[in-house]
């Protein structure tokens, strides 16, 4: 399976039917949950941060899907993404060198970012077959 299959006729329909869109949702999901352990005065720190940046690899990438008609913003946005992956890779740095995940954990975070950046870096090298003409 790649990033550009979806459950009928091979059309996406939508940026949730991605399945980059997919990895990155339940990623977050997954961040949000462990970072509930980390401790009260990371709340305003690394906690909310790698919160956002999490998140914000799902919310730019649907708006890279509602921009889609013009193929500079579409790869604008899928670079925001792809920023955003970056910046919560190093907060998952972080997380496990200050002892609050375990390295397991971190393995297999890391694991998602990394695939989920190589997904849109696939995305950006194939603008022009998301892009409406």
């Amino acid at each position: 399976m790649s990033e550009f299959d979806v459950v009928e006729e091979g059309l996406v329909r939508g940026a949730k039917e991605l399945n980059v869109y997919r990895l990155a949702y339940s990623t977050s999901m997954e961040i949000f949950e462990i970072s509930k352990r980390f401790p009260a005065e990371e709340r305003y720190a690394l906690t909310s941060q790698i919160r956002r940046s999490s998140r914000s690899v799902c919310l730019n990438l649907r708006e890279a899907w509602a921009k889609r008609r013009y193929e500079a913003h579409f790869i604008a946005k899928l670079t925001d993404c792809d920023g955003e992956v970056a910046e919560t890779d190093s907060s998952l740095d972080y997380a496990r060198d200050c002892g609050y995940i375990t390295a397991e954990e971190h393995q297999r975070l890391t694991q998602n970012c990394n695939r989920i950046g190589a997904m849109l870096g696939k995305m950006i090298r194939n603008a022009n077959s998301f892009t409406i003409s």
